[in-house]
C-alpha cells in the first residue's frame, strides 16, 4: 500500500508538470528524433508510434491550426518518428503525401517516406502512385513520374488506367513512339481481355495525337503563309494557296475542331490531346511555389492525377 501510494503522488507531480498545450497547438516543442524515441520507448516502439501518429492527426484535425500544410516541418517529424518506429504501418505514408506539399523540400520528405513505405509494402500500388504523382506534378520530372508508375502496373488491386497514364507521362519526354511501343507490350502481356482493350484504346488515343501533331505542323505553315491563324481546322484546305490536300482522317470517325478554351486542335470525339489531365486550380501551386509566394490552400484536399480529361482517376 505504501508504495503504491507512492506512486500515485509521483503520477501526481507528473501531471502537474505536464503543460495543457498539446504538440499541435503553435509553437509546438521539438519532436525527438526517431532513434532517440526507440531508446525511450523500452521496446514498446508501436505504442510509442501510435502516440505520435496520434499528435500528426490532431495537428491536421485541430481546430486552430488552420491550414495544416503550415505546420509541414512538425507534420514530417511525426511521420518519420511514426514510420521509423512502425514501418508497418499503413495510411501514415499516404497522409504524410496528402500535406507535406508546401514547399519543394517537403515534397521530398514526403518522397522519403513514400519509398520507406513501398520498402515495407512493395504489392502495395498506391504508395507508388502518389509517389509518381509528386515527381511529376511537384518536381515536373515526367520520365521519372513513369519509371515509378510502371512498377505499379499489375500489383494487386491496381487500377486498370495506371498503364495508360504512365504511356501519356512518357509520351511528354520520350514521345510518342515510345508510348506506342510500351501500350503495345502491355496488349501482348495483358492478363485479361478488359486490359487488352484499355491498352487497345489508349493506342488509337497515341495515333490520334499523332495525326492532331501533324495538323499542328500544317498550322504553322498557315501562320507562315498567311501572317494569321486558322478559325477553324478546315482553313488548312481551302483556297488555291491551301496548305494540305486534304485533313488526315479523324481514327475514330468523327470531326477535327479547335477546343473552344485553348484553341488547340482536337478530335470531337475525344475534345483533348493525349497528355496527363491535371485540375486546372491545382496548377496555382506551381506558379505560386516559382514566384516564392507560398501554397494556396485548396479546398478537398491534395491535387488528383488521372488518365486523361474525363477519365478514371
Amino acid at each position: 500500500m505504501a508504495l503504491f501510494g507512492a506512486a500515485v503522488a509521483l503520477a501526481a507531480t507528473a501531471h502537474a508538470r505536464v503543460p495543457n498545450a498539446t504538440r499541435s497547438d503553435p509553437g509546438e516543442r521539438a519532436v525527438a528524433r526517431p532513434e532517440l524515441a526507440r531508446a525511450a520507448s523500452f521496446g514498446f516502439d508501436a505504442v510509442v508510434a501510435d502516440w505520435h501518429w496520434l499528435q500528426a492527426v490532431q495537428v491536421v484535425g485541430g481546430a486552430n491550426t488552420g491550414d495544416p500544410s503550415e505546420h509541414g516541418r512538425i507534420l514530417s517529424r511525426l511521420l518519420d518518428v511514426v514510420t521509423t518506429l512502425d514501418p508497418w504501418v499503413d495510411h501514415p505514408y499516404r497522409f504524410g503525401a496528402l500535406w507535406l506539399t508546401d514547399t519543394p523540400e517537403r515534397i521530398l520528405e514526403a518522397n522519403a517516406l513514400l519509398a520507406r513505405g513501398i520498402s515495407y509494402h512493395p504489392r502495395d500500388w498506391r504508395n507508388r502512385f502518389y509517389l509518381a504523382f509528386n515527381h511529376f506534378f511537384y518536381l515536373e520530372d515526367e520520365d521519372k513520374a513513369a519509371e515509378i508508375l510502371e512498377g505499379a502496373i499489375g500489383l494487386p488491386n491496381a487500377p486498370r488506367y495506371l498503364g495508360r497514364l504512365t504511356a501519356r507521362l512518357r509520351s511528354q519526354s520520350g514521345g510518342l513512339e515510345a508510348s506506342a511501343v510500351f501500350l503495345e507490350e502491355l496488349v501482348r502481356s495483358a492478363p485479361d481481355g478488359y486490359a487488352k482493350a484499355e491498352y487497345e484504346k489508349a493506342l488509337d488515343e497515341i495515333e490520334t495525337e499523332r495525326r492532331a501533331r501533324f495538323l499542328d505542323g500544317a498550322r504553322e505553315e498557315f501562320r507562315r503563309r498567311h501572317g494569321r491563324d486558322i478559325a477553324s481546322v478546315e482553313d488548312l484546305v481551302r483556297g488555291p494557296d491551301a496548305v494540305l490536300a486534304a485533313l488526315p482522317p479523324e481514327p475514330n470517325g468523327w470531326e477535327w475542331t479547335l477546343e473552344p478554351t485553348s484553341g488547340v486542335i482536337v478530335s470531337s470525339f475525344y475534345g483533348h490531346r493525349y497528355r496527363p489531365h491535371v485540375n486546372p486550380a491545382h496548377l496555382q501551386i506551381r506558379e505560386v511555389w516559382r514566384h516564392g509566394e507560398g501554397k494556396p490552400r485548396i479546398e478537398g484536399g491534395a491535387p488528383e492525377a488521372g488518365a486523361g480529361e474525363g477519365d478514371e482517376g
